[in-house]
Parts: C-alpha cells; sequence; structure tokens
C-alpha cells in the first residue's frame, strides 16, 4: 500500500511508526468550503485559535506528537481468559496456513483453471480507495492494462460511487504481475517487514506503490495470519476512502503488494507540522474516516488500526485509509491484542471479547489528537501507564476544543459499550447526526463534492514523493526466483 510505514506486529502487537521531522507549518482554513460552495461552512471559537500545545499541561517527557508508538504489552490475563485464549489458540493451530499461500490462495473449483496467476478480487480495502465504484468485470486485467483512469490519485470528481457500496459483489481479477512490469523509483518507507518503493508501471506509465514484504520476517513475527488477512480484507472492499490493492506477486524472498501512490503523505506529517488542527478541519477528517468506518462495519470488518499514521492524503486533499494488517471480518466477537496503544479501547486492554464498537474508541482518540495535538491517555511513552491511563478513563479537555466536539468525545471515548456512539443500534447513524457534524452534507461528502481543507503541494500523476521522507535505497534481493523458506 501507499502508507509510508510499514509496521511490524509481533505477537500480534503493532511495534513500528516513524518520527516526522516538523517543517514549516501549512496554512490551514478555519473553515470548510464544498465545492460548490452551497454548503455551510463551520466556524467555532477553536477555528481561529492558534496551535498552543506549550500552553497545556503537557508530560514531562517528550511531547506525544515527537514520540514513536510505544509497543502493546499484553497484560496477564485471568484464569477463564487463558482458557478462551488457549481455545482460541488451538483452534488457530488447527488450521494450516503456509507461506506459499500468501498470495496465491488455494484455488476453488471456479478458480481450478487459473493456475500460474495471481487471484485478486477487487473491491477495494486496506490499500484501496478511490472515488469510483468499479463494475463487476468478467474479464481480468492484464498489467497492460491494470490499473488504468480509476487510480486513486487521477480520480474525477464527476465519478460517482455507488449508493450503497458495502453491497457490491466481489469482482475477480488476475493479472501475471513481476517486477519487471515497473521502474523501482524510491522508497517512501521502511519498517519491521520490508519497505514500501515508489513504482512506475513500463505498460501504462502510472505511478503505484509497492509493498515488499520480507516471508523470512512475516514468518518470524509469527504474521502469516495477518498477512493472510490483510490480502482477504483488500480483495473485499471499495469505497472512495480507502487505498487500492491493485495486484500481487512473489518471489522465493519476498511478497510484492501493487497498490495507490497516494502523493500527499500522511495525516500524521501534516498535523506534526500544524500541531494541533482548527475545529473545521478535523471534523472533515473524521467525517471521511466516519463513512469509511461505516462501509467495513456494513461489511463486518473491523479496522482496528485507526491513528493518523495509516490515513493518506490524496493530491485532493481526501483522506485515504491504508495498511489493513489487522482487519479483520468479525461478525460476533474477537479477542486479538492489537493496534497502537494510544489507540487501544479498554476492552481490548482488558483482554476481553470485543467487536466494531473499538474502531468507534478510536474514531474519538483520533478527533482528540488532531484537536489537541496529542492523544488523551499518552504518560511518558510508556505502554503500561498509557494501559492505566486507558482503564482509568479520565480525560482531561484543553480549554479551546469545542463544546459539541467535547460531547462526542464524551460519547466515543467512554467504557460503557452501551452508551459509546458506533455501538448502539443506531450504528454510524447515531455518530453522523451528533450536533458536532450538523454542517456535514454526507451524500455531497461521500461523492468528494466538498473541498478539502488543505491541498498537498504536490504534481498529480507525476509521481512526486515529497510529501514522503527520504529513506536508504535496498533492492538487492529483490526477484530472486526460488522455492519458499
Amino acid at each position: 500500500m501507499a502508507d509510508a510505514t510499514l509496521s511490524g506486529h509481533p505477537s500480534g502487537t503493532e511495534t513500528t511508526t516513524h518520527h516526522r521531522i516538523s517543517q514549516k507549518t501549512p496554512q490551514l482554513p478555519t473553515s470548510i468550503k464544498p465545492a460548490d460552495q452551497r454548503a455551510v461552512p463551520s466556524s467555532s471559537p477553536s477555528a481561529s485559535r492558534p496551535p498552543q500545545p506549550s500552553q497545556e499541561k503537557q508530560p514531562s517527557a517528550a511531547h506525544p506528537s515527537q514520540a514513536h508508538r510505544p509497543t502493546p504489552q499484553q497484560p496477564q490475563p485471568q484464569p477463564q481468559q487463558q482458557q478462551q485464549q488457549q481455545h482460541q489458540q488451538q483452534q488457530h493451530s488447527s488450521q494450516v496456513t503456509s507461506i506459499s499461500n500468501l498470495i496465491n490462495p488455494p484455488q476453488s473449483d471456479s478458480q481450478a483453471g487459473r493456475s500460474g496467476d495471481v487471484v485478486m478480487r477487487d473491491v477495494a480495502n486496506s490499500s484501496g480507495s478511490q472515488g469510483t465504484s468499479r463494475q463487476n468485470h468478467t474479464q481480468s486485467p492484464t498489467p497492460q492494462h491494470t490499473p488504468h483512469a480509476s487510480h486513486a490519485s487521477s480520480t474525477s470528481k464527476t465519478n460517482k460511487p455507488t449508493q450503497n457500496p458495502a453491497q457490491q459483489t466481489v469482482r475477480p481479477t488476475k493479472g501475471k504481475y513481476s517486477l519487471n512490469d515497473f521502474s523501482l523509483l524510491r522508497t517512501l518507507g521502511t519498517g519491521s517487514f520490508g519497505r514500501v518503493h515508489l513504482v512506475q508501471s513500463r505498460h501504462n506509465q502510472r505511478f503505484y506503490a509497492i509493498k515488499v514484504l520480507k516471508k523470512e520476517q512475516v514468518v518470524k513475527m509469527k504474521q502469516v495470519e495477518h498477512t493472510n488477512d490483510e490480502r482477504r480484507m483488500l480483495q473485499r472492499v471499495k469505497h472512495p476512502f480507502l487505498v487500492t490493492l491493485w495486484g500481487t506477486f512473489q518471489d522465493s524472498k519476498n511478497l510484492y503488494m501493487v497498490m495507490d501512490f497516494v502523493e500527499g503523505g500522511e495525516l500524521f506529517s501534516l498535523l506534526r507540522k500544524s500541531q494541533r488542527f482548527p475545529n473545521p478541519v478535523a471534523k472533515f477528517y473524521a467525517a471521511e474516516v466516519t463513512l469509511a468506518l461505516e462501509y467495513l462495519h456494513n461489511l463486518d470488518i473491523i479496522y482496528r488500526d485507526l491513528k493518523p499514521e495509516n490515513l493518506l492524503l490524496d493530491r485532493h486533499g481526501h483522506l485515504k485509509i491504508t495498511d489493513f494488517g489487522f482487519a479483520k471480518e468479525v461478525k460476533d466477537i474477537t479477542w486479538t491484542l492489537c493496534g497502537t496503544p494510544d489507540y487501544l479501547a479498554p476492552e481490548v486492554v482488558s483482554s476481553k471479547g470485543y467487536n466494531k464498537s473499538v474502531d468507534w474508541w478510536s474514531l474519538g482518540i483520533l478527533i482528540f489528537e488532531m484537536l489537541c495535538g496529542f492523544t488523551p491517555f499518552w504518560d511518558g511513552g510508556s505502554p503500561m501507564k498509557i494501559y492505566e491511563n486507558i482503564l482509568r478513563g479520565k480525560v482531561k479537555y484543553p480549554p479551546y476544543v469545542n463544546g459539541d466536539a467535547q460531547d462526542l468525545l464524551a460519547q466515543l471515548i467512554t467504557p460503557d459499550l452501551s452508551k459509546r456512539l458506533g455501538n448502539l443500534h443506531g450504528g454510524a447513524n447515531d455518530v453522523k447526526s451528533h450536533p458536532w457534524f450538523a454542517e456535514v452534507t454526507w451524500d455531497r461528502l461521500l461523492r468528494k463534492d466538498i473541498d478539502a481543507p488543505y491541498v498537498p503541494p504536490v504534481k498529480g500523476g507525476a509521481g512526486d514523493a515529497s510529501q514522503f521522507d527520504m529513506y536508504p535505497e535496498e533492492t538487492e534481493k529483490y526477484g530472486i526466483p526460488g522455492e519458499d523458506p
């Protein structure tokens, strides 16, 4: 995918994020204008207030906005919880998962004649998101023709998504991809499993991001199942605010995922440069995330890793959610401890079974961080201290946080699942109908008919990677044929 961070997830936990160096603060508007000027722009006292994090009570260590995300550590389970976890492990161990199935899954009867082809059933997901919905096709594209004009960074605003994208059927696509189909240009991000490269197709000349995962590391870090889950999720989804996966291939050493190149970089970088966002700006990004979560939850998919590092900006300034390494289809409950400590819900920290409610908790943490520049439970970077604060559940709001925003956050960042918005009978509609979102025209936002508050200074379609940090290059072990390790 096009995310600039490749996170290592040992033992089901997210471990690596990247510090972004502050640069010149971008100019963010204090209101959000619709594309045709028909929507009512929002205004609030906090919108015109300049960032003043130094006036707030800060932890003694470095400011959380400038710190690495710490590694989640599994709290000690109770006897009953141990039995549940042992039962899960027994079920998990009964499922044979091999490296060779990470990209080319066991074929169904309908796919029996496709041996040798990479099977991708594309309904955008973790790495997939464009402003247009794809219709079902019976003809599978080849590297010469996929991806084409529906590439996320070149999406036309005249293209409309379907009214109910969650009901889209999965369409099969296949393509015999290899490194020879692409020119590797530069590294966009690195992590424990490998790195993300900016590439250009030798066939259609478009730019993409290839996520390279080292098979040896995937096995060593016990992330085979998570990698399989990511692929499965990417095959299922398609939404304007999700990044698109176009195809996959592999060699003896690595797995390769061809994804959208989203030029604007991480929302994390923009937030670090801005220190915090004005109320309308945070509202705009939160609204787009809300629509994406609503879509995923309609498919019974829990995202489980919402944070600014996993939100990318396209060249028009709209969000794309990326990195579905922790996404999982859950119809009832699950128990896995995974995610980023600052964003973990209390039911995850306490090793209780949880469901889609954790994504709405994380949305509250995201909104808080966008408005304040730090997360509500951060405490010196110690995961255990963060967990204690999460279980304690006390949130202190800076005086500049809008009143409606505080009310929404209080109903999202609550340990009481019977009161948490998004987890109630009304689902995502309870969140969308909250007064803080009163001026949001949701159908127009879904069509991207509302201008983004910040447009990244990039040359669209030109492979402009100026919004990503520079990294040392490493490609010598790519493209080596042979058996899986």
